[in-house]
């Protein structure tokens, strides 16, 4: 999943751990600390471990190009957001995230502020809404991966597969937000 999935998994939470699922992929090592950040950045983890693992996720990536299997999933977490934009977009939650992206900036690992400043500025979580524009993006990821740019090479597949990936986002979403509630609730009991 990226940036709208894990806002929305998280957004029973209050803004620092919205903060921590946002900022997790800038985070490295275990998050042990007992702060709203650190649980954030381990419920992220989480939901990426068991979306990862989903039989949907699995069964996309074997159907995907052999050239880019290996990185189908970094793009199947970017179109998942996709689905969400078009499907059910929810402009309170972006301008949330925006918000809490922009009082919080002094928390963003550094190696994450320009990508937040993009995000907020050129309102992606919106613009995911169109496949053109969450190709473009995947693409753009593949431009910071070294080799040929892989993801760039999958959005054809992508394209072509829409279907099939709708079908998927239907199958694995409400898993991921029943999981996203019994993770929660543990959290809660800590």
């Amino acid at each position: 999943m990226n940036f709208l999935a894990h806002a929305e998994l998280a957004r029973h939470g209050s803004d620092v751990f919205m903060l921590g699922n946002l900022v997790a992929d800038g985070i490295k090592g275990t998050a042990t600390a007992d702060t709203e950040l650190a649980r954030g950045v381990r419920f992220h983890r989480k939901m990426d471990a068991l979306i990862d693992q989903h039989e949907t996720t699995l069964a996309l990536k074997q159907q995907s190009p052999s050239a880019q299997r290996r990185v189908c999933g970094i793009a199947l977490d970017i179109v998942w957001d996709h689905f969400l934009a078009r499907l059910y977009h929810d402009e309170h939650l972006n301008q949330r995230v925006y918000s809490v992206l922009t009082r919080h900036a002094s928390m963003i690992p550094e190696r994450q502020t320009r990508i937040f400043e993009h995000l907020c500025r050129e309102n992606w979580l919106k613009g995911y809404g169109d496949f053109g524009f969450t190709c473009r993006a995947i693409a753009g990821v593949g431009t910071r991966l070294s080799g040929p740019n892989r993801l760039a090479e999958l959005t054809p597949w992508l394209e072509r597969e829409y279907s099939l990936l709708e079908d998927g986002f239907h199958e694995i979403w409400p898993w991921m937000q029943r999981a996203a509630c019994e993770h929660a609730a543990t959290l809660a009991d800590q």
